[in-house]
């Protein structure tokens, strides 16, 4: 990752967005295919789909992995909210349970 202080234009900032939007983007099919994993191991154990304290404990740490990177913890806060309810369909469609 380029620091943005060093991009003289905005085309040299579009590309590292361009860049950097590649990479969440490969980062988020890997959590993808962990959910999908998450799902195939809570069947086994007859787990459910949505364990709140895991919920907490997520959202939690999207805060304060902002607060560490550098950008608002509200916004994490939204950002991960709507990947863990994501993740909560998805598991519950694998288990049969929508």
């Amino acid at each position: 990752m380029r620091n943005p202080e060093d991009l003289g234009d905005m085309s040299e900032l579009r590309a590292e967005v361009d860049v950097t939007d590649r990479a969440l983007s490969a980062l988020l099919g890997h959590r993808a295919r962990l959910i999908s994993r998450a799902a195939a191991l809570k069947e086994g154990n007859g787990w459910p789909a949505r364990i709140e304290d895991r919920v907490d404990e997520v959202i939690g740490n999207a805060r304060a992995n902002a607060e560490t990177d550098g950008y608002d913890p509200a916004l994490a806060e939204v950002i991960w909210r709507e990947l863990v309810e994501w993740s909560i369909r998805r598991e519950q469609t694998a288990l049969g349970r929508e």
